[in-house]
């Protein structure tokens, strides 16, 4: 049913409810994704592992007090 439908749509159209389409099944396999994730007990820190030390910048920037000196001033 739907694809006779669809098949009478314009092109646009059909454009549209593929995108729609795709967003769905986007939506769900990322909420498929967060469950399995609930299951195992994923953590932050396993999450984000992958862009830890990703970005440079000085190696005492949390043990620096003076760092921030003079920021928003």
């Amino acid at each position: 049913m739907i694809i006779n439908k669809v098949r009478i749509l314009p092109p646009d159209k059909q454009q549209e409810a593929l995108d729609f389409v795709e967003f769905l099944l986007a939506k769900i396999q990322k909420q498929e994704l967060l469950s399995q994730e609930k299951k195992l007990g994923v953590s932050a820190l396993t999450l984000a592992q992958e862009y830890i030390g990703c970005v440079e910048a000085a190696s005492d920037l949390s043990t620096n007090k003076n760092y921030m000196d003079g920021y928003g001033s």
